[in-house]
């Protein structure tokens, strides 16, 4: 008999999994198997599937997909949070995946027959490549103002859909080496661009915690719009 799915199991990951697709009762009770195999991984440590899956399922925590240089320079390609998925076949060889923070991670759950589930997993690969399509797009075409804002727009809305905002406030618990490497700055640059949007309202950032004063007009100033994947608009 299918154990029953029970709230004080829902988590981040789920959190995202419901808003993705409706996820029916075999979907749930997987996901919760799932987490019961979880794996903790250390910052700066490489975030990889159990050796007996190549794919998995990030359940807390902060992690990049980075390409590295000889030299020790690196560029974070994309942030993955809960919910998303760690899929080894997809990323070159060039790239690998870094645990920016304390990072949970558990086998990816079959669909076993739920339509839901495998629609929410389809949907959020669409996502990745939204979100990896606007961030070239990002480090092509704007500012240094405009890319640490644009890319705070696209963090809280993903924040959001993981239940873990506070109205315009989430927390943020990246250092400006981590975000001069992803936004491809220098730490000077990013920190003289931090004081300037404090300076200008923009947001406030102390303790980990972050607030943007107003989305809304930074949202009309770039043109910004949530990926929304297969159903809805692109960038």
């Amino acid at each position: 008999m299918t154990p029953a799915f029970r709230p004080t199991d829902i988590s981040p990951a789920v959190t995202r999994l419901s808003a993705l697709a409706p996820l029916g009762p075999e979907g749930l009770a997987a996901l919760d198997e799932a987490q019961r195999h979880r794996r903790k991984i250390a910052p700066h440590r490489e975030v990889s599937p159990a050796s007996d899956s190549r794919t998995g399922l990030i359940l807390s925590g902060w992690a990049a997909r980075v390409c590295h240089w000889s030299d020790g320079r690196r560029q974070i390609m994309h942030v993955l949070l809960a919910g998303d998925l760690l899929d080894v076949e997809q990323a070159p060889h060039s790239v690998s995946t870094i645990a920016l923070t304390p990072v949970e991670i558990c086998p990816t759950p079959h669909a076993n027959g739920d339509d839901g589930l495998a629609a929410a997993f389809a949907q959020s690969r669409v996502l990745e490549r939204l979100y990896l399509f606007r961030h070239i797009a990002r480090l092509g075409r704007l500012n240094a103002v405009d890319r640490l804002t644009d890319w705070l727009l696209e963090t809280r809305d993903r924040l959001a859909m993981l239940g873990l905002t506070s109205g315009n406030g989430f927390s943020l618990p990246l250092t400006q080496e981590t975000l001069a490497d992803l936004l491809g700055l220098t730490s000077v640059h990013v920190n003289r661009t931090l004081q300037l949007l404090r300076r200008d309202n923009v947001l406030e950032w102390s303790g980990g915690a972050l607030r943007l004063n107003d989305p809304a007009a930074l949202a009309r100033h770039l043109d910004y719009q949530p990926a929304q994947g297969k159903s809805g608009s692109g960038l």
